[in-house]
């Protein structure tokens, strides 16, 4: 079914992963393992890249994680080549646990939401399902993604500079 007929179907996953596949998100390398409207499921291989000295996950990987997957439970855009943004107001965490290398998850689930503003839970796992990480945060629509159409696809490349 397509999103002209169905908009709370989930997103093809290659689809969901195009979107990410720039910036910040590409170098941290998370794919989406599910995405639709109101939850949105991230998994990671975690590689020595990820790790502290201590050779468990840097704190920074998973609440980067914890934020992503919270953004994305609340701007599902089920049309491929069209995306809904969000920017972080507020975020909290709890580390539970901790891991080094394997595979984690990441559930966020939107609890509640206006037009603009909307808050998401999200929690952590490792392949042992293990809690790793807890967390909310409360996010704001940017302009233009209130509706589930979003807006074209961009990356920063195709945009023009800014003038110093």
């Amino acid at each position: 079914m397509s999103p002209d007929t169905d908009p709370s179907a989930p997103l093809p996953l290659d689809a969901a992963n195009r979107k990410f596949n720039h910036g910040f998100p590409a170098l941290l390398g998370f794919e989406f393992l599910e995405w639709r409207e109101g939850r949105a499921v991230l998994g990671l291989q975690v590689t020595d890249r990820h790790l502290n000295l201590a050779g468990l996950i840097h704190g920074g990987v998973l609440a980067t994680l914890l934020d992503v997957a919270g953004a994305c439970a609340g701007t599902f855009c089920p049309y491929p080549d069209r995306v809904r943004k969000a920017i972080t107001l507020s975020m909290t965490t709890t580390f539970t646990g901790q891991s080094g290398k394997g595979y984690i998850r990441a559930i966020g689930t939107k609890r509640a939401g206006g037009s603009r503003i909307f808050n998401s839970t999200v929690d952590v796992y490792d392949a042992q399902e293990r809690l790793l990480i807890i967390g909310e945060g409360t996010f704001r629509l940017r302009s233009g993604s209130e509706d589930v159409r979003g807006q074209p696809m961009t990356t920063p490349s195709d945009r023009a500079p800014r003038s110093p």
